[in-house]
C-alpha cells in the first residue's frame, strides 16, 4: 500500500512491475487530483483517506510512506499505530527524538520498520560486500565515497516529471538538503558491511544560498570522516554544486576496489592492483571486474538519473513477513543510519567530532551473494 503519490511513487511502481508476485493494494494521497492521476496510470485503487487504506489491508501488508520528508514522522507513526509494517522513504524522521520515538513504537508493537535507500540490497552493493567478506582484494584500509550531483540549480528542473505527471519538487529537495536525500546511498552500504559508526567528524555548508527562488535551503555541501567501531575509516562527500561523481573506492593492501555509479544496481565492481615497478609504486591502468555467480535480483531500466529497483526494500520486508524471519533492513539499522546522516547534515562550520549514540549489527548478505 502506497502513501504519497508524488515523483518517487512512480519509480516504486515501475520497480514493482519486476516482481510479479507483489500486488500493490492501492494508494492514498491528500491531493485528490494527484491521487487520481497516479491510480489511473498504474490501474490501482485509490483510497480517499489513510484510514480507508488501513481498513483494506491485512497483517501481511507493508505500508510505504512516500510523502515529503517533513511528513515522514507523522505518517510513519500513524502506520505503526494502526498495526502495520512500515517502509519509509528517507529520512526516517527529520529529527532524532522523532526517529527514536518511531523505533520505540515499532519495538513495542513488534512491527517491522525500515527506511530507504534499499540499493544496499542490489547487485552492485552485494558484489562489493562479497568481495570484502571473502578477502578478494586484501584488507581494506580506507574508503572514499562521493555523492556529488553537479550544479543542480542550473538544471531544467521544471521539465522533470514522473510517468504519471508528478513534478520533481525541487523546492522541497533544496529545503531538505542533499545530505539527507543522498548520503544514505553509501552510508547504508558501509554500515551493512562494517557495522556501526562510532564517531563522525563532519562539516557542512550552503554554497548556493538562493536556489531558484528558494532561500530557506539546507546545506548543499557536506564532507564527513566516519570512524567505524571495527576500525575502518571512510570519507563521504555530498553536494549539489561539485561536478557529478558517484564513485566509491576501497583502498586495500593489494590495490583499489572501484565502483563508479552508486545509483545503478548493475554497476560493475572493478579491482585495480597495486605493484612495484622498478623504484616506483604504481596502480595498474587496467581493472579486472569482480562478479557474483548466478542470478541476483530483477533489474529495471534507467529512469532519469538512476537505474535502481526501488522495490528491493519493500520486497525484502514482504518476504520476511511471509517467511516469519527478521528483515535484513532492521529498525536498528534505520535509526543508526538516521543519526549518522543528521550528524553530517547539521555539522555546520564548527561541527567537529560527534560520538554516535545508536548502534546496529552488520546486515546479513542476500542469499545469492553469500
Amino acid at each position: 500500500m502506497l502513501t504519497g503519490c508524488g515523483f518517487v511513487a512512480d519509480l516504486y511502481m515501475r520497480s514493482f512491475a519486476s516482481f510479479p508476485d507483489i500486488v500493490p493494494l492501492g494508494a492514498y494521497d491528500r491531493q485528490p487530483e494527484r491521487l487520481a492521476a497516479f491510480c489511473r496510470q498504474w490501474n490501482i485503487p485509490p483510497f480517499a483517506t489513510l484510514e480507508d487504506a488501513f481498513a483494506a489491508a491485512d497483517e501481511k501488508t507493508v505500508f510505504l510512506n512516500l510523502t515529503n520528508p517533513a511528513e515522514h514522522y507523522a505518517v510513519n507513526r500513524a502506520i505503526l499505530e494502526a498495526g502495520f509494517a512500515c517502509w519509509s522513504e528517507k529520512p526516517l524522521a527529520m529529527a532524532m527524538p522523532e526517529a527514536e520515538a518511531l523505533h520505540a513504537l515499532a519495538e513495542k508493537k513488534r512491527l517491522m520498520l525500515a527506511s530507504a535507500p534499499c540499493s544496499v540490497l542490489g547487485e552492485a552493493a552485494q558484489t562489493l560486500g562479497h568481495a570484502l567478506r571473502h578477502d578478494l582484494a586484501g584488507q581494506p584500509r580506507l574508503i572514499y565515497a562521493e555523492l556529488d550531483d553537479g550544479f543542480i540549480p542550473q538544471a531544467p528542473l521544471e521539465k522533470w516529471h514522473s510517468e504519471s505527471g508528478a513534478p520533481w519538487h525541487y523546492q522541497d529537495e533544496f529545503r531538505t538538503g542533499c545530505t539527507l536525500e543522498h548520503a544514505g546511498y553509501y552510508l547504508s552500504w558501509l554500515i551493512a558491511f562494517f557495522g556501526p559508526v562510532e564517531s563522525v567528524t563532519a562539516a557542512s555548508a550552503t554554497t548556493q544560498p538562493d536556489k531558484r527562488g528558494v532561500s530557506d535551503c539546507a546545506p548543499d555541501f557536506s564532507t564527513a570522516t566516519l570512524f567505524f567501531k571495527d576500525g575502518i575509516v571512510a570519507r563521504l562527500t555530498c553536494s549539489i554544486t561539485a561536478s557529478h561523481d558517484h564513485r566509491i573506492r576501497v583502498f586495500t593492501d593489494k590495490g583499489v576496489l572501484e565502483l563508479d555509479r552508486a545509483w545503478d544496481n548493475s554497476a560493475p565492481l572493478r579491482f585495480r592492483r597495486r605493484f612495484a615497478l622498478r623504484r616506483r609504486l604504481v596502480e595498474s591502468p587496467f581493472r579486472s571486474r569482480l562478479r557474483l555467480k548466478g542470478p541476483t535480483h530483477p533489474k529495471v531500466g534507467r529512469r532519469g538519473a538512476a537505474s535502481m529497483n526501488f522495490a528491493l526494500g519493500p520486497a525484502e520486508m514482504l518476504a520476511a513477513l511471509h517467511e516469519g524471519r527478521p528483515c535484513r533492513l532492521t529498525a536498528d539499522f534505520a535509526l543508526h543510519l538516521n543519526e549518522v546522516t543528521l550528524a553530517i547534515q547539521s555539522a555546520g562550520q564548527w561541527g567537529g567530532a560527534k560520538k554516535m549514540q545508536t548502534s546496529c549489527a552488520p546486515m546479513e548478505p542476500m542469499p545469492w551473494a553469500v
